[in-house]
């Protein structure tokens, strides 16, 4: 969606041009799932779909959102009158932005906002991340609130959690503001350290695909937060402040002091994993070594399926296919329940590894994926 767009149908909401246009990505995880609210490590990568957001400042407290992808109407709120759990509506994405930065002391006065986003819901591709990173980044330079991008991450965040109520980690949001054309993106979630990755597949005659299911997932179901509870348990159990501080080598005598309690010993052993496994990610992209990641992403979609008891028939089909078809690896990707996968594959396979993606979904009587190539793209942004 295009600058020009987003200001012409803004100007004719709202009466006047924008003060500015800004975009924010969604996001691909390569290699790191569910170990973000446990200090640990993630590599995600910021995707060209993005939201794009045409924003106006206000001075009477009023906030007025408006979605190119969400019905016709204006939605008209009081920023004086945002409370946490209030709206069940898209409009809680960007709404609780607004109450974060003011609940930080910020004195953001009200806004007129135009969105549209390119960015599949549902995918597991952090489309919510986005309307809130584009809305934070937006009212951050508009109010000159000078907050860094990792600051921004973390409000959009507490946004997530606290207004609209979804457990989510601190991934998807700094992936949206942070990442970089051409790299993937590690992050410490414990100190927020960054470090930028190169990740380029079509210069090695590689692809990621992204295979969306259509299944559609809900971080703030019950399922996610049992597990997000389930790790807390086990490093309650272990003595330490988060899994994250289990040592990998380690791992074998640490589910043995957790005894009988299997889901806990489960989702312990999958953390401590995928936690090795984003090391062993950075090792092999830092060696060139880009096509032996592929069993990489597999043992991590085989540990999400297993272990952590995530994926879905839909997503295993992903990854059996394509693993079937020629694909170097593949996972399932973001926080499961349906959702997404990604495909590593080499460029003379990406056709092949396609069509027996769709003909297994057609064969199974289920609704036909949507396949498109990741293309590590930049981070958050204004665009005028």
């Amino acid at each position: 969606m295009g600058a020009e767009q987003v200001t012409g149908r803004f100007t004719e909401l709202y009466g006047a041009a924008p003060e500015g246009v800004w975009a924010a990505p969604g996001r691909v995880n390569l290699i790191g799932e569910h170990t973000d609210y446990n200090d640990g490590f993630v590599m995600p990568f910021a995707l060209p779909h993005q939201a794009t957001a045409a924003v106006s400042r206000r001075t009477d407290g009023v906030l007025r959102l408006h979605s190119a992808d969400v019905g016709d109407e204006v939605v008209e709120l009081r920023t004086d009158a945002l409370a946490p759990r209030s709206d069940q509506n898209w409009t809680a994405y960007p709404a609780g932005v607004v109450w974060a930065l003011r609940e930080a002391g910020h004195q953001v006065t009200g806004a007129d906002i135009h969105l549209a986003s390119t960015v599949p819901t549902g995918a597991g591709l952090s489309s919510s991340a986005a309307l809130e990173v584009v809305v934070a980044l937006a009212l951050n330079d508009l109010y000159d609130l000078g907050l860094q991008r990792r600051r921004l991450a973390r409000l959009c965040q507490r946004a997530e959690n606290v207004y609209v109520g979804a457990p989510t980690g601190i991934m998807d949001q700094t992936a949206s503001a942070c990442c970089e054309r051409g790299h993937a993106l590690f992050l410490d979630t414990r100190d927020l350290s960054q470090r930028q990755v190169p990740f380029d597949p079509a210069a090695e005659g590689l692809r990621l695909l992204v295979v969306d299911t259509r299944v559609e997932h809900a971080h703030s179901g019950g399922e996610y937060g049992r597990r997000r509870a389930g790790c807390e348990k086990g490093a309650a159990l272990l003595g330490v402040d988060a899994l994250r501080d289990v040592p990998y080598a380690d791992l074998d005598a640490a589910l043995a002091r957790l005894g009988d309690d299997e889901e806990v010993v489960r989702l312990v052993r999958h953390v401590v994993t995928e936690d090795e496994r984003v090391e062993r990610t950075i090792s092999l992209l830092r060696s060139g070594e880009t096509r032996a990641i592929g069993p990489v992403l597999t043992e991590g979609h085989a540990s999400l399926r297993d272990d952590f008891r995530v994926s879905c028939p839909e997503l295993d089909l992903v990854v059996d296919t394509a693993l079937a078809s020629g694909a170097l690896g593949a996972r399932m990707t973001g926080g499961g329940f349906g959702g997404s996968a990604i495909v590593l594959a080499e460029v003379a396979d990406v056709d092949t590894v396609t069509k027996a993606v769709h003909e297994a979904f057609a064969a199974a009587g289920r609704t036909a994926p949507r396949v498109f190539e990741a293309v590590p793209s930049p981070g958050a942004r204004r665009l005028g």
